[in-house]
């Protein structure tokens, strides 16, 4: 059974009682001896605990030494004798060994006899150091425990709670410490140097470890990241904090950072020590307000927490805020992981770069991973992911967040492991493996990234040392009026740190092509869902929040200087300048800009299903509701988003959006998904949609695959919204026209965009060679036979290479089969004109014959 953390922020009652050092009774011994054997009955091998043959064969080693030890507390002094072991019966302790062996009863050594030309053999421990050190105090335990050069010697220390006897083993000499009482152990040895290294036997009720002591080691963090961390420019942050399985001074074990700069001490607690950290105090590395701690003999798989002693003295267990691997929720605990994942995926990461994603196809399909298909692993979903994407022909999947968050119903917006993908699924390996298998299915992989906020869980990262630290220390700035989340405070250069390298993290250990940043509006300004008098303006007396302007345009230039080929997109919903425009581009309000490389365009969503939403008779008063994006479509550089957003809520699904009976709704959703594909920008449609599902999507169980079943009587009007999707994604793959110009106004022309009464839209897509393509989107139910339609003269003949009414989708079959030829008779402002049919509630795609 796993030991399992404590479920409070109380202190822990250890078991160490404070009392004199020499004057504990025989009952006050047993008592602890009781306590020590629960301890010790779960035994960890990673931890050093020995199997229960050694537990056998060393038990009436500990029986003996706790009797002779209780013999000598009650004379005054005691002496120490130092031995070398001789010959076969004291063979040498190996220096580097990492796992703990069985110690022969024989090889425990009693205490020496008092011999008044022994060297003094107390060397205990400072009145006040061993107050902070009970207390979860001390800023420097390395400073005193350990081993330390001294007069007359060197002084040996060791603080082991429920210890019988600690003994220190080198290859030369083997010598017992004193019991000074409450867990501190301590000798004087006639040495003229402290050794290269030692090794400690701790005795406990019926067992012995041997162990190296963590507090004879220097610092496993090297001045270079202290300098960069102080900087607030670690753009590798995730290799100097957290737990990081090591070999130090040629001992292998595990490194535990973490930044904690207000806490009075920190004490690492885990299943290695049974979730008691009294033993396990950190030393504080300066003023960088970073504390470290080498553990030896402890690696991957173990649980752990750090236990802050705040301001005020009390404590707090709190998970790593840099941990790369987290207990499944609801349990919080973070695990010491090291990645074995050997990444197949050399050829697309070699080629992604290879063409800008503004001038390149870009079709997104989102997905929410825990509902896709309810119950399937990272592996698994590796198994049916990629398949169903490439055959519906969607360039990227977009992935709603997967870093650790503990309420399943956020969906991963309210993130508290932001460097650990959520272990519902698997382990980090796991979606790494994923990973891979969409690259080799030809799928770039984009990721939702939460910046913006925090939930307030108090094992987290809300006043994670006793006073706000990632939040703003301004409540009116620190709450999030909308989420009941915190905000982070942008302007302390550790926490943008943090955020940076979370967002380059992501992007260089998992291979992700692309992140989509959520909620920057909620960033960008201070007086966001607040009333007047629940903000206070900037330096310059305006709304804009300087500090999350400077932390996104520093992500977005480190990320895209790092990772060539990886794009970042903004969900940023109000009309902020420069969104997309480089940061070293100052625009007319005065402000570089944020430097992402696309953006959600939330007016364009909010309008067209606005438009959609209306019966076909009453459209011609909103017509402008789908013509308006184009003012302003070469102001950023956009994405088109049907999310995950607007089909929950009570918003109803896509399909359900759209008026009229069930052929009516169908044949309005085509004719939308073709304007959409056809509409300067990039494309992205959340699971489901994509098959006409007439439910809300829900993540307890995902999207109603059942609709797909051939045995059901419906099954070919879903089928056919899907097969039109995979024909949408096939030939805009094959048109450049419809991706080379995006971000070009010269690769759009409107041929019929105020034909209100006809509820017709008609425009031409070029490449960049000049070729065109006409899209015309029709959406009255009624046929319109002979309409006639302005063209460019230079193109002898056009032929229809979509008609989203076609009988395979579940429409009409109302078509253009043969080729269509221009008339010299002028119409919309053009000398040509060609004369087609419409269909009802369609769009037709024309190129060039």
């Amino acid at each position: 059974m796993t030991p399992r953390p404590p479920s409070d922020d109380s202190p822990k009652k250890s078991g160490t009682k404070k009392s004199a050092a020499a004057e504990k009774t025989v009952a006050k011994k047993a008592a602890a001896k009781k306590t020590v054997a629960k301890k010790t009955a779960a035994k960890k091998a990673s931890a050093g605990q020995p199997t229960a043959k050694a537990v056998k064969a060393v038990k009436a080693a500990g029986k003996k030494v706790a009797n002779k030890k209780m013999a000598g507390k009650e004379a005054a002094s005691k002496k120490t004798a130092v031995k070398k072991p001789a010959g076969s019966t004291a063979a040498k302790v190996p220096a580097q060994k990492a796992a703990a062996r069985k110690v022969p009863a024989q090889k425990v050594p009693a205490p020496a006899a008092a011999d008044s030309a022994a060297p003094p053999a107390f060397a205990g421990t400072d009145p006040g150091d061993r107050e902070r050190l009970l207390a979860g105090s001390h800023h420097d335990p390395h400073g005193v425990l350990g081993a330390h050069p001294v007069p007359g010697g060197v002084a040996f220390r060791a603080f082991r709670p429920y210890a019988l006897g600690v003994t220190v083993v080198t290859d030369d000499l083997r010598a017992e410490l004193h019991d000074d009482g409450d867990g501190f152990f301590s000798a004087l040895l006639p040495l003229r140097a402290v050794p290269d290294s030692y090794r400690l036997l701790v005795a406990y009720e019926g067992t012995v470890q041997e162990t190296e002591d963590a507090y004879r080691f220097l610092p496993a963090l090297g001045e270079l990241d202290l300098h960069l961390l102080g900087e607030g420019r670690h753009e590798e942050l995730w290799r100097a904090l957290g737990a990081e399985p090591m070999v130090h001074q040629g001992v292998v074990g595990t490194r535990f950072t973490v930044w904690a700069p207000n806490a009075r001490g920190v004490r690492l607690a885990g299943t290695f020590n049974f979730w008691d950290g009294t033993g396990f105090p950190m030393r504080s590395l300066g003023s960088s307000g970073i504390w470290e701690l080498f553990v030896p003999a402890i690696g991957e798989g173990e649980l752990y927490k750090f236990e802050i002693t705040r301001p005020d003295g009390s404590r707090t267990l709190r998970a790593d805020p840099m941990a790369r691997r987290t207990e499944t929720p609801p349990n919080t605990s973070s695990i010491i992981h090291a990645s074995h994942h050997e990444w197949r995926d050399e050829e697309w990461m070699a080629g992604r770069a290879a063409r800008p994603v503004h001038e390149a196809p870009f079709s997104v399909y989102e997905v929410h991973l825990p509902s896709w298909r309810p119950g399937l692993t990272y592996r698994q979903l590796a198994d049916q992911l990629p398949s169903y994407v490439a055959d519906l022909g969607f360039t990227h999947v977009e992935l709603m967040p997967v870093a650790e968050h503990p309420f399943g119903g956020s969906w991963g917006y309210q993130v508290t492991g932001f460097y650990a993908p959520t272990a519902r699924l698997g382990t980090p390996d796991d979606f790494k493996y994923l990973i891979d298998a969409l690259h080799r299915a030809g799928i770039g992989v984009l990721m939702d990234w939460v910046p913006a906020h925090f939930p307030r869980d108090d094992w987290a990262l809300a006043e994670f040392d006793g006073r706000p630290l990632y939040e703003h220390a301004d409540p009116l700035r620190a709450a999030h009026p909308d989420w009941g989340t915190l905000e982070f405070d942008y302007g302390r250069r550790e926490v943008r740190n943090f955020l940076v390298a979370n967002a380059v993290y992501w992007c260089e250990e998992f291979h992700i092509d692309g992140l989509r940043v959520d909620a920057v509006a909620s960033m960008l300004y201070l007086d966001y869902s607040r009333e007047p008098g629940q903000w206070s303006p900037n330096e310059h007396g305006g709304r804009e929040n300087l500090d999350a302007v400077a932390f996104l345009q520093e992500m977005n230039a480190t990320v895209y200087r790092r990772n060539p080929g990886v794009v970042t997109i903004a969900e940023e919903s109000t009309a902020w300048d420069g969104v997309t425009r480089a940061t070293d581009h100052i625009g007319p309000g005065g402000f570089g800009g944020l430097g992402f490389g696309l953006k959600w365009n939330m007016g364009w969503m909010h309008d067209s299903l606005d438009y959609m939403a209306h019966d076909p008779i009453h459209r011609k008063y909103h017509h402008n509701e789908m013509t308006f994006s184009m003012v302003y479509a070469y102001s950023e550089n956009y994405v088109l988003p049907i999310s995950h957003d607007e089909v929950v809520h009570g918003k109803r699904s896509l399909v359900s959006k759209m008026p009229g009976d069930w052929w009516q709704q169908r044949a309005n959703l085509r004719a939308y998904l073709g304007f959409m594909w056809a509409h300067p920008g990039k494309q992205l449609l959340f699971m489901g949609q994509e098959f006409a599902q007439g439910a809300e999507w829900s993540e307890a169980h995902g999207p109603d695959w059942w609709l797909l079943d051939p045995a059901y009587s419906a099954e070919p009007d879903h089928r056919g919204v899907r097969d039109l999707v995979r024909d949408l994604n096939t030939r805009y793959l094959r048109e450049p026209a419809l991706w080379q110009r995006d971000t070009d106004p010269a690769g759009f022309a409107w041929i019929a965009g105020d034909a209100a009464e006809d509820n017709v839209f008609a425009f031409l897509r070029h490449d960049t060679d000049g070729t065109p393509l006409l899209a015309l989107t029709h959406l009255s139910p009624a046929v319109r036979h002979g309409y006639r339609l302005g063209i460019p003269e230079d193109i002898p003949a056009w032929h229809e290479v979509l008609n989203t009414d076609a009988a395979r989708y579940g429409g009409s079959d109302v078509l253009n089969p043969d080729p269509l030829k221009p008339e010299p008779t002028a119409a919309h402002g053009r000398p040509a004109s060609l004369q087609l049919t419409l269909p009802p509630l369609a769009t037709v795609w024309l190129r060039p014959a």
